[in-house]
């Protein structure tokens, strides 16, 4: 089936926020969004309602619809107690910085007490490392490299995450999701 878009208008830019049945996103970190695509074969599947449109349409010789917003699950899903142990939640967890040196960027994750030590992949021995001081560090134990974290690692809650999620909103939200987040007024002057 050949899908064709209005003029200038590119389907990437048309994401559709995820909701859960109780009108809460699915994730906030990241936040849970579908592709177009997605979230159009979820609405034919009947999995899910439409909430808000963009004002966007894509049309096949068959059919016609408005690209979704804002769509909510029509069977809850129950969230998580314990985040998923995930790079990204390790990033979130200690906030996008490096535990040796302070850096935000080309950041990797380190095992405090190295692998080859008997360290394992744990939110309790993994830290967020800038590439320079993984490679500093090497597979020396904290002492032997003169680089102690920061922060001592440890398994953070949902609640941790999102406290921490609150400095880091998305560059991009639409209108029609501000009533779903609470980057709203995070983000006004």
């Amino acid at each position: 089936m050949t899908v064709h878009f209005q003029p200038n208008v590119s389907p990437e830019a048309c994401p559709a926020l995820v909701l859960n049945a109780d009108f809460r996103p699915l994730s906030y970190y990241p936040l849970s969004l579908w592709s177009w695509q997605d979230a159009i074969k979820a609405v034919f599947l009947d999995r899910v309602n439409i909430v808000s449109h963009y004002d966007k349409i894509v049309r096949s010789p068959s059919f016609e619809i408005q690209l979704p917003s804002v769509v909510s699950l029509k069977t809850y899903i129950k969230p998580s107690r314990q985040p998923a142990f995930t790079r990204f939640n390790v990033f979130l967890r200690d906030r996008f910085t490096c535990q040796y040196c302070g850096a935000h960027e080309d950041l990797t994750f380190d095992h405090v007490i190295p692998r080859s030590r008997g360290g394992t992949t744990t939110w309790e021995n993994v830290v967020a490392a800038c590439s320079p001081c993984n490679l500093r560090k090497a597979d020396r134990m904290p002492a032997e490299a003169a680089m102690v974290p920061a922060a001592a690692p440890f398994q953070p809650s949902v609640h941790d995450l999102h406290q921490n999620g609150r400095q880091f909103p998305p560059n991009y939200l639409h209108d029609s999701w501000l009533d779903y987040l609470y980057w709203d007024s995070v983000l006004e002057p």
